[in-house]
C-alpha cells in the first residue's frame, strides 16, 4: 500500500507535465515550425541548440550531419537612377536606359509635362512590354508628370521626388543617380562600385553672387501647366549669412545616406535651404552643394566630382559643348562614369556602344547577368560581374579623387 501511496503521490505531475508537452508540441506545428522549435530551445536554454546564434554544443553531445549552408552572395553595390526627358527625347531616354540597366539597380523614368501625352504613353508601353523590365520590375514610369524647369526650383523638386519614389519602392540601394536623356555612360553597370557623395561643388561663385544669388526669380513651373521661362522680380536680396553658398554641376550622385538626410529631413537645413532655393536662378546648380556643405557630418563625405565628361566652349556658354565623334578620346581618357550631352542617334554613341559597352542595337550592354541568344537578351546569374576596359579607368579615376577629399584639400572650398 505504501508503494501504490507513492506512485500516486508522482501521477498527477506527470499527467501535468504530459499535457504542457503535448501542447508545445501542437503549437510547433500550427506556428511557423522553424520559428516555434527556435523559442522552444531558447526556453529550454540547457539543451543544446545549433540554431541559437554564438552557442558552442557541449563536447559530449553528438552532432548530426547537417547539409552545408549555402554560400553567402555577394555583396553588389546597387544603384538608383532617375532618367529624365522632354519633349522629343523619347529615343534618346530609350536608348540610354538599355544602355545603363543591371537587374539589380533601381529605376524611375519621367518625361516632363512638356512633352506629348503621346510620347509619355509609349515609353510606358515600351517598359511595360520589355520582358526583361517586366520580369525584374525595376523599372518604375511616373505616369503623373511634373512641369520642369531647368533654370528653376522644379527640377530640384522632382528629383526629390524621385528620391523618395526610389526609398518608398527599395532600401536595397546604395548611390542615387540623377541623368538626363541627354547623358550616356561611358561605363558597363558592371564597372561601378560604390563609395562616398560626388558633388562638384566650390563656393567661389564670383559674377553668380549678383546674376544668381541676389536676384528674386519666380519658376511658373510651380503652378502653370504650359512651361515657359523664369521670370525676375524686385527688389534683390542681401546674400545669406545663416548659411554659406555654394555652387556646381546639377548631376551628382548621393548616397543612400545622404538621400535620406535630405527627403526625410529630421534636421531642417534641407526644407530651410529648399525653400531658399526657390526664388534661385540655376538652383540646380546649388541646392544640393550647400546642403551637403552647411552639414559638417554631410561636408566629410564629398568627393568634388560628378563623375561626368562634360566640354565647354571657350568662353563658357549656359550650355555644355555638344559631343561628337571627335571628342571619344578625351572622353575615354577622363575616366569618367558618363558624358554629355549628345544629339540623338550621333555616331560617338555607336562608337561607345561597339567600343566600351559591347552592346548591339535595340540590347543591353554585355554584362556578366545576362545570357541568351541574341546575346545579352535574357537574364542569367544577375550577382556574376564581367567587368570591362572601363573599370579600371574609372578606378584610377576614384582613387585619386578621394584620396583628395580625405586630405580635405578640395572639400567645400
Amino acid at each position: 500500500m505504501g508503494f501504490l501511496n507513492v506512485e500516486k503521490k508522482w501521477l498527477y505531475p506527470f499527467i501535468v507535465c504530459f499535457a504542457i508537452c503535448m501542447l508545445l508540441l501542437v503549437s510547433s506545428f500550427n506556428m511557423d515550425l522553424v520559428s516555434s522549435i527556435h523559442s522552444i530551445n531558447s526556453l529550454f536554454f540547457f539543451l543544446p541548440s545549433h540554431l541559437r546564434p554564438n552557442q558552442t554544443e557541449p563536447g559530449f553531445v553528438e552532432r548530426k550531419a547537417s547539409p552545408a549552408p549555402a554560400p553567402a552572395r555577394p555583396v553588389l553595390p546597387r544603384f538608383a537612377y532617375l532618367i529624365s526627358g522632354s519633349k522629343g527625347d523619347l529615343e534618346k531616354l530609350w536608348r540610354t536606359l538599355h544602355a545603363l540597366y543591371h537587374p539589380l539597380n533601381h529605376y524611375v523614368v519621367h518625361m516632363d509635362l512638356e512633352s506629348p501625352l503621346e510620347e509619355r504613353m509609349e515609353i510606358a508601353h515600351r517598359i511595360e512590354r520589355q520582358h526583361v523590365f517586366a520580369e525584374v520590375g525595376n523599372v518604375f514610369v511616373i505616369t503623373k508628370a511634373n512641369m520642369v524647369t531647368y533654370r528653376g526650383p522644379t527640377m530640384v523638386a522632382n528629383t526629390l521626388h524621385a528620391c523618395a519614389i526610389l526609398l518608398k519602392r527599395s532600401k536595397d540601394w546604395d548611390w542615387f543617380i540623377n541623368l538626363s536623356a541627354s547623358d550616356y555612360p561611358l561605363v558597363t553597370q558592371d564597372d561601378l562600385d560604390r563609395g562616398l557623395n560626388f558633388i562638384e561643388h566650390t563656393s567661389r561663385l564670383g559674377w553668380k553672387f549678383d546674376k544668381r544669388a541676389m536676384p528674386l526669380i519666380v519658376d511658373p513651373g510651380l503652378y502653370m501647366s504650359t512651361k515657359s521661362d523664369v521670370f525676375w522680380v524686385n527688389p534683390k536680396r542681401p546674400l545669406p549669412t545663416a548659411f554659406k553658398l555654394f555652387t556646381g554641376s546639377a548631376w551628382t550622385v548621393l548616397s543612400h545616406d545622404f538621400v535620406e538626410y535630405i527627403v526625410w529631413g529630421w534636421d531642417n537645413l534641407p526644407r530651410t535651404l529648399l525653400m531658399y532655393y526657390t526664388n534661385f536662378l540655376s538652383s540646380p546648380e546649388g541646392y544640393f552643394q550647400t546642403v551637403a556643405c552647411n552639414a559638417p557630418e554631410w561636408a566629410k563625405t564629398l568627393v568634388n566630382s560628378d563623375l561626368h565628361y562634360i566640354a565647354w566652349d571657350v568662353p563658357p556658354k549656359q550650355h555644355p559643348h555638344v559631343l561628337n565623334i571627335n571628342d571619344t578620346d578625351k572622353m575615354v581618357e577622363s575616366g569618367a562614369a558618363f558624358a554629355r550631352k549628345f544629339k540623338q542617334d550621333d555616331p560617338a554613341l555607336d562608337w561607345i556602344d561597339k567600343m566600351i559597352l559591347r552592346k548591339r542595337n535595340g540590347l543591353f550592354p554585355l554584362g556578366g547577368w545576362c545570357t541568351g541568344r541574341p546575346k545579352c537578351s535574357e537574364i542569367g546569374n544577375i550577382y556574376k560581374l564581367k567587368p570591362g576596359p572601363g573599370s579600371q579607368r574609372l578606378h584610377r579615376l576614384v582613387a585619386g579623387l578621394t584620396l583628395k577629399a580625405k586630405s580635405g584639400e578640395d572639400q567645400c572650398k
